[in-house]
């Protein structure tokens, strides 16, 4: 499991540009810091085993979500951070991503009047 270059918390993504793996919290730290450095793409580290994913993201604050490799999704978790051999030159790996915490429809609010709800859900697919 990598950790955070600056906390040394458990890392979830890699700034290539920075050359530094870090945790949610000292990525938007350091990448809100200015619009130069908010460009940064960075890749997202797999939860189980630390490893590099596809997926990559930019901007001042990257949404914590939770993704998993392909290997340690079907349950194969390598400890020593080797990778095995695909069985076939052709195959594309998959990354699946969840949100931590989801998104709340602005319809299913209680505390909102339906009428302002309504024109708030217009609003937001405009």
């Amino acid at each position: 499991m990598k950790r955070c270059e600056l906390c040394k918390r458990r890392a979830r993504l890699q700034c290539d540009a920075d050359g530094a793996s870090l945790c949610w919290d000292c990525d938007s730290k350091v990448h809100s810091a200015n619009f130069l450095v908010a460009r940064h793409s960075r890749n997202l580290l797999c939860c189980v085993c630390g490893s590099l994913l596809m997926w990559s993201a930019d901007g001042a604050e990257v949404t914590p979500i939770v993704s998993v490799c392909e290997q340690c999704a079907d349950g194969g978790e390598s400890s020593d951070g080797a990778e095995e051999e695909p069985e076939e030159e052709s195959v594309v790996e998959e990354n699946q991503v969840v949100p931590l915490s989801p998104t709340e429809c602005c319809s299913s609010r209680r505390d909102v009047d339906p009428e302002v709800s309504r024109k708030r859900c217009k609003m937001e697919n405009v």
